[in-house]
């Protein structure tokens, strides 16, 4: 079955997931309407070329044509509309950038598998136990149902006690009227009359007194359920939705949160509405001692900040600032680059819809700080909140705002306490809704989490390093002095956090080796690490010297790597990538020769891989050999399947091997990395090679020589000859090999 067809048959809690990564920038319909074709192409080469972007980009307009079509044949006005709006705004938006929207079908196409991945696992997982967090929810849900019930108890007690008033001033009026009739009761009837009534008097009293109470102990449970939500589920949210800005499981049950502050508000309007009919009844009948009289007050009061509690903290930022750019690096912002916030009210009441008028604000309680930078929110910077359509929540997305630096006299560089990736900043949103006849009047305010501002895009790895920081470590959203003297994190905390870099922009995170491999990078081995395994902001993000260069952007770099060209090997697991060259000998030592492993160098801060193999000398012992580390820059003109396939090195009978036979740990290299080989183009005609060597062409194939200088294999590896050099001539041509033999390689890989 289709990936989107799978994804319709999941749970709510899981197509809520899928509708977090559709917005107007791509909207749904799209993934709706043409879910075959966007399944059919392969979107993560897409958007790494210009060109291609481009042909799929009118591609996809022309599937939108064609949709638009069929809805015309059906007479589908309502639909057309649609279509044609789409395909407006997907050439506004994407008309000059192509590759942002590959980027974006890639990323949600990546995304949603990693949701039916969950949802499977979790399915598995979850036969005959029930989760922690199930359990908690359960609870809550049980909490709003007994509310419910509740309100509902009450509404009819309030009934109840309306009908016998009602019939109690019926028979005082009756009795009235028959005492002052001639021949009308005997002396006798009327002792009984004036009993029964006396009997409905005071059961009446009874029901107002027991109504007051209902109302009271109602009250009691809302608010210890409102403090529940307020004080434990809407944190744990946002606590979540932190780490998810950081590459963390995705946040959902922001439905889950709203359907619960929706309950509980309905509930107290319920309520106020049952306090204004006792009103009505004390008003036909009041007598001393009213309870109605004497708690109605006290209990409107209570009643309305129970609601105004839950109203002012129900303003929350559903998706944190972001770049549509780079919609997996949120909170780092570039001046003058347009981004994206959405709001949501929880509470979802027809009664509030356009009336809730948003304002975004900048720097808005931040002190005047020396040296730090002040910006200017530009674009529309004011929404009002309505009733998505999707969903029906009450929200408000600000797509269009961006940031200018206030130009400020002298150089600020000399005064700032902080590098400009360092620097936090604040984005909140201000609104006030006012209801005259409910009585409300409350001041809203909602805070993004801390951003990062940067001028230039080589300041984005800098940046989004200390994001990671920043929300793996705190949970205070106006801590924007954090990196004047920034913490140190765990290991434990930090080794999590760089899995999830790989996971969220691949299909696998780090396992526990590669895991290890780093932690001895950053705290050295075992023997030489600090008790707590505490690192430093300053070794994560800075280098000790202008020499070397810092590990997170290593990271990046080799992040970047695959993203750009190995994706697909590093998803399937070929890639062991983090290993050190004494682990990576252990695990060759005793495997046949020809047996190799791949991994990432640790001398190149743009990122670069390598492969070591291991062969036997005369001795039969273990010889490893590696080749000098490939960048992008070869990677990105030849594929590393195409490299491993096609390496050769001179043999000792001056004939060219590839010595490459086993992917670690004796998996057959064609067998580990046949499907990624360039497709067989179709079989030329014989009239084409003859019609090449008639005008004095060869017939050649083109194959990758390493760049590795021979003592670069080993010391047992014969120098080239003469006839060597003749035999790699035919393979490199004289001027390529010239350029081979005279480079100056490094000593490290």
């Amino acid at each position: 079955m289709a990936q989107w067809g799978q994804l319709q048959m999941l749970d709510c809690k899981y197509l809520e997931q899928v509708d977090q990564l559709y917005d107007d920038s791509f909207p749904m319909d799209i993934r709706q309407y043409l879910s075959k074709w966007i399944e059919s192409i392969d979107w993560d080469t897409v958007a790494l070329q210009d060109s291609l972007a481009t042909v799929r980009f009118h591609d996809l307009l022309a599937q939108l044509d064609d949709q638009h079509s069929r809805f015309a044949l059906e007479n589908n006005f309502l639909l057309q509309h649609n279509i044609r709006k789409i395909k407006r705004n997907l050439q506004d938006r994407f008309q000059e950038e192509p590759v942002s929207m590959a980027m974006i079908i890639s990323r949600n196409l990546m995304e949603e598998q990693k949701i039916l991945a969950n949802a499977k696992s979790t399915e598995q997982e979850g036969e005959g136990t029930v989760s922690a967090m199930v359990v908690e929810k359960q609870k809550l849900d049980n909490k709003v149902k007994e509310i419910k019930d509740r309100v509902q108890f009450v509404d009819q007690n309030i009934k109840n006690v309306e009908d016998l008033q009602d019939e109690y001033d019926f028979k005082v009026n009756t009795l009235k009227n028959r005492e002052n009739e001639m021949n009308g009761m005997t002396p006798k009837e009327l002792e009984k009359e004036k009993m029964l009534l006396a009997r409905m008097c005071f059961e009446l009293k009874a029901k107002r007194q027991d109504v007051v109470t209902q109302l009271n102990e109602l009250l009691n449970v809302t608010q210890a359920l409102l403090s529940d939500l307020i004080s434990e589920e809407l944190p744990e949210w946002k606590q979540r939705q932190q780490i998810a800005c950081i590459g963390g499981p995705p946040n959902a049950c922001v439905d889950q949160l709203q359907n619960w502050f929706t309950a509980v508000a309905e509930s107290l309007q319920q309520v106020r509405q049952h306090l204004k009919k006792l009103q009505e009844l004390e008003q036909k009948f009041t007598y001393d001692s009213d309870p109605i009289t004497q708690k109605k007050a006290f209990l409107e009061a209570r009643a309305l900040e129970l609601l105004k509690n839950l109203l002012s903290n129900s303003l929350v930022v559903e998706r944190q600032p972001c770049m549509p750019t780079h919609p997996q690096r949120p909170l780092v912002l570039k001046t003058g680059v347009q981004f994206t916030v959405k709001l949501r009210f929880l509470v979802k009441l027809q009664e509030f819809n356009y009336q809730l008028k948003v304002k975004a604000v900048f720097d808005k309680d931040v002190t005047e700080k020396k040296g730090f930078r002040k910006f200017n929110i530009l674009g529309t910077n004011t929404k009002v909140m309505n009733m998505e359509e999707s969903n029906g929540s009450l929200a408000a997305e600000f797509r269009h705002l961006q940031l200018k630096e206030q130009k400020v006299a002298g150089n600020r560089t000399n005064e700032g306490p902080l590098i400009v990736t360092e620097e936090l900043h604040s984005l909140s949103f201000e609104s006030e809704l006012q209801l005259n006849q409910s009585g409300l009047d409350i001041k809203l305010e909602a805070m993004s989490l801390p951003v990062v501002v940067i001028s230039n895009v080589c300041q984005l790895p800098s940046g989004w390093a200390s994001i990671l920081w920043y929300n793996m470590l705190t949970t205070e959203p106006k801590n924007l002095k954090f990196f004047l003297s920034p913490p140190t994190a765990k290991w434990s905390q930090l080794s999590e956090v760089l899995s999830w870099q790989f996971s969220s922009v691949t299909q696998r995170g780090l396992n526990q080796e590669q895991l290890n491999m780093l932690a001895d990078k950053l705290l050295g081995t075992k023997a030489q690490r600090n008790p707590e395994g505490q690192i430093p902001w300053n070794k994560f993000c800075k280098s000790a010297n202008e020499k070397a260069f810092p590990f997170w952007l290593w990271i990046e770099g080799i992040l970047d790597l695959i993203k750009r060209h190995l994706l697909s090997l590093w998803n399937d697991g070929s890639i062991m990538g983090f290993i050190s060259k004494e682990r990576e000998r252990a695990l060759l030592n005793d495997k046949c020769p020809g047996t190799f492993l791949l991994r990432f160098s640790e001398s190149s801060r743009e990122g670069a891989i390598t492969f070591t193999w291991i062969e036997h000398d005369v001795h039969d012992k273990p010889d490893f050999h590696s080749v000098e580390p490939y960048t992008k820059k070869e990677l990105g003109a030849v594929s590393l399947p195409d490299i491993i396939r096609t390496y050769k090195v001179m043999a000792a009978e001056n004939i060219p091997e590839n010595p490459l036979r086993f992917l670690y740990p004796n998996i057959p290299k064609d067998k580990a990395f046949g499907k990624f080989y360039p497709k067989p183009t179709e079989t030329a005609e014989p009239m084409d090679v003859e019609s090449l060597e008639k005008r004095g062409y060869m017939k050649t194939e083109l194959i990758s020589v390493s760049e590795v200088h021979p003592s670069r294999l080993h010391d047992n590896m014969m120098p080239m000859s003469p006839d060597d050099y003749k035999v790699l001539e035919q393979y490199v041509g004289p001027r390529d090999i010239d350029a081979v033999m005279s480079a100056d390689f490094p000593d490290e890989n």
